[in-house]
């Protein structure tokens, strides 16, 4: 599924639907680079889940957040890291917790990635406008592209 997002109110407010169809369990993997809108997205999905946007930082020195709403909310941003680095950081355990987990810059898992997972990439257009690609990555995401998140 393809979205273009004209503003980052549309893309807090895309976040936010998708926060709607999440369980316990479910994993986000992000890409796109850098400026693209990831962190913005995350924090309407946090918002969804009853969690303050202003809380929502991109964790790139800290690595992973955690949130609680109404699902927790595991945020990992993988930008600084090197594969050896995130295999030893033992990433699983974020991944299958007890809420949700968001991977923003999930490309640099390379060959690690779930096997399972909503993939969402994001691509500036200019300024103002992102092409947001939705696709489910396994039978347990398609819920979401089967779904009305067009804004």
């Amino acid at each position: 599924m393809r979205i273009t997002s004209k503003s980052v109110k549309h893309t807090l407010s895309l976040g936010h639907k998708i926060s709607r169809l999440l369980k316990k369990g479910d994993i986000i993997c992000l890409f796109g680079e850098l400026g693209a809108g990831k962190t913005v997205l995350v924090k309407g999905i946090a918002q969804g889940l009853d969690i303050s946007i202003s809380e929502v930082i991109s964790p790139s020195f800290t690595i992973a957040r955690q949130y609680e709403g109404k699902l927790s909310l595991c945020h990992l941003d993988l930008y600084r890291l090197r594969i050896t680095d995130i295999l030893q950081l033992g990433y699983e355990d974020y991944l299958y917790g007890d809420g949700v987990a968001v991977i923003e810059w999930a490309d640099r898992l390379d060959g690690y990635l779930p096997q399972e997972y909503l993939k969402i990439r994001i691509k500036m257009l200019d300024d103002n406008s992102r092409q947001i690609d939705v696709t489910a990555v396994g039978e347990k995401y398609k819920k979401f592209i089967t779904s009305r998140l067009y804004l």
